[in-house]
């Protein structure tokens, strides 16, 4: 086990974040559909999120235990931030978009990992998740145009807009709830 997050405290931190990141769309959508179809080729965010990633991935690599592989830590240290500096300089298509999944990628972990070897029925709530956030992560870093796509999708029509936003908020309540009464 790479992290040390009981299901309790991952269930509220992934329910709190699904309730904060759909309810300004849900409740202000012309400013959030705004930000967020600038939000794929926003060159700002794009670094922000990719020193996010940068930083996690530093954080895991020099903790976790590599087995056999421990040879290999010190010279990934130090490609790594190489790699970082190289894909800020030449990754100029959809750079948020490719670091938003490597982000979700990164954040599907803690949630399988809290939700092993449980034998509530709830912990599906948070597996169910963390898959949808590789599956995600998968797409967006590979084909970061389907995050554009998926975005004018949901922002076409206003109850378009409210249902997509409505299940996140929906999803977010019911993974506190259980985390606040099973977990």
């Amino acid at each position: 086990m790479i992290y040390n997050f009981d299901l309790h405290t991952m269930g509220i931190v992934a329910g709190a974040l699904l309730l904060v990141l759909s309810l300004p769309g849900f409740i202000k959508p012309p400013p959030v559909q705004a930000w967020l179809k600038a939000l794929p080729r926003s060159r700002v965010a794009g670094i922000v999120l990719l020193t996010l990633v940068l930083v996690w991935s530093f954080w895991l690599l020099a903790t976790m235990e590599m087995g056999e592989f421990s040879s290999f830590r010190k010279p990934l240290l130090i490609i790594l931030p190489i790699g970082y500096v190289l894909v800020i300089r030449f990754v100029e298509e959809f750079l948020a978009v490719r670091a938003l999944g490597i982000l979700c990628l990164l954040a599907a972990e803690p949630l399988l990992d809290a939700a092993f070897f449980r034998h509530e029925t709830s912990r599906l709530f948070l597996t169910v998740l963390a898959y949808l956030l590789i599956v995600a992560g998968l797409f967006w870093v590979t084909m970061p145009y389907l995050l554009r796509d998926q975005i004018n999708w949901s922002a076409k029509t206003k109850t378009r807009w409210h249902v997509v936003h409505g299940i996140a908020a929906l999803y977010g309540i019911a993974i506190l709830a259980c985390a606040l009464t099973q977990y």
